[in-house]
């Protein structure tokens, strides 16, 4: 078949004027050239049957799996791949099987095999774990590092390949000497084999998605997940800073995932306020009866009067002699029952979870009195904003129960007993 093509084309050129002593050397190019021209044809007919035809029949099934995989990404690459095949096959209809050409062209042609092979795999790679991350189990997981690991080992692959035929060695030589310089190796690859194993622990144990927010004071990270890779996870701070750590931090040390607040619907607010000791005392007829005015005190002060009058009356019962050891309210306790029920009725707590006011271990700085309550939401503008008007109510409410604030003196208070 050689034969006859290159008398076709001996023909074609001495009828174009062809000098006759450059026919010999040239008939092989122009075969050459035409195999190419027949490749590239074949190449934009392929393409235009994959985009058009494959296109329109997996837009007509119902299964969503084929419309990313069979994506024009993939469809693409998936066309050229017999174009150089074909070359590949009619090389020798050029030239002799002793042509220096030949050898030269053919180590090329296998080449642009492997390569666009390897470029329709790396497709294929990229469009099926873009599908596994749009399913409800997969969403937001690290799956970009699993991804790259992938398509890094298609790479690796086609590197040995295309460097096996530059080389006219076999596959196995390179990978036996892979294997003698294995250390090397691991030292040079160890960020993206630590990336690799770390990705698969995270996704596993579903310990980290992207958009969690995540906290690592260590490494100033305070923020939420943009980006998990092989060898890297992008943290966006609340100041629009970016903190970049590897994913082998994320497993070998600790770290705090918010997560798992956001699920709940509630954020915990754990404040306390310092009350000045020497304000606390037992509260007076007269106190009792202005706290009866308000509603949420109402049944509590009348609650407890009851089982103060019934314990002090089994340990003294002359009326009016409770004396030391007997049961009273006192200013510091209805307060703490206010707060209760003010959090209860009149903020947007979160029902389900716990809710307290608790008296700490008192210090030199007063006794702290400690709200710990969650709050129904967990925007955290709406949250400090609930947290801000509790304390304000509090802070302004203290004096109705005659207590007072403990603060350390300032430059006012000096002023003053200067004066």
């Amino acid at each position: 078949m050689q034969k006859v093509v290159l008398e076709w084309i001996d023909v074609l050129l001495r009828r174009s004027g062809v000098d006759p002593s450059r026919i010999d050397g040239a008939d092989q190019w122009v075969a050459f050239f035409l195999i190419v021209l027949l490749a590239l044809a074949l190449d934009a007919v392929l393409r235009f049957v994959l985009l058009r035809g494959v296109k329109r029949l997996v837009l007509r099934t119902r299964a969503k799996w084929d419309d990313v995989l069979f994506s024009d990404r993939v469809l693409r690459r998936m066309s050229h791949i017999l174009t150089p095949m074909l070359i590949y096959v009619l090389l020798p209809v050029a030239f002799p099987r002793e042509s220096e050409a030949l050898h030269i062209l053919v180590r090329l042609t296998q080449i642009a095999i492997v390569v666009v092979i390897f470029r329709f795999v790396s497709a294929l790679i990229y469009t099926a774990f873009e599908f596994v991350s749009e399913r409800p189990a997969w969403e937001g997981k690290p799956i970009k590092g699993l991804r790259q690991t992938g398509q890094g080992i298609a790479l690796l692959i086609c590197t040995i390949l295309v460097v096996s035929i530059l080389l006219g060695k076999s596959p196995a030589f390179l990978l036996t000497g892979l294997g003698a310089s294995a250390a090397v190796i691991m030292l040079i690859f160890r960020d993206s084999i630590l990336g690799f194993v770390s990705g698969i622990q995270l996704s596993a144990n579903n310990m980290l998605r992207v958009g969690d927010w995540i906290a690592m004071p260590k490494y100033d990270a305070d923020g939420a997940v943009e980006e998990v890779s092989l060898t890297t996870v992008k943290i966006r701070n609340w100041d629009n800073t970016v903190t970049t750590v590897p994913p082998y931090l994320l497993v070998s040390e600790s770290f705090q995932n918010w997560r798992a607040m956001q699920l709940t619907g509630g954020r915990r607010v754990k404040r306390s306020i310092s009350i000045d000791m020497t304000s606390v005392r037992f509260c007076t007829p007269e106190m009792i009866a202005r706290y009866r005015g308000s509603g949420l005190l109402r049944n509590y002060i009348e609650t407890e009067l009851q089982h103060n009058d019934a314990f002090n009356a089994s340990r003294n019962p002359e009326p009016g002699m409770e004396g030391i050891d007997g049961r009273r309210l006192t200013n510091l306790g209805v307060f703490r029952a206010y707060l209760v029920e003010y959090l209860r009725t009149s903020v947007r707590v979160n029902k389900g979870m716990t809710l307290m006011v608790r008296q700490l271990q008192p210090t030199s700085s007063g006794i702290p009195i400690e709200l710990y309550f969650f709050t129904d939401t967990v925007n955290w503008i709406e949250y400090e904003g609930i947290q801000s008007d509790v304390f304000d109510h509090v802070l302004a409410v203290i004096p109705e129960f005659d207590l007072r604030v403990f603060q350390n003196p300032s430059g006012s208070d000096v002023q003053e007993l200067k004066a």
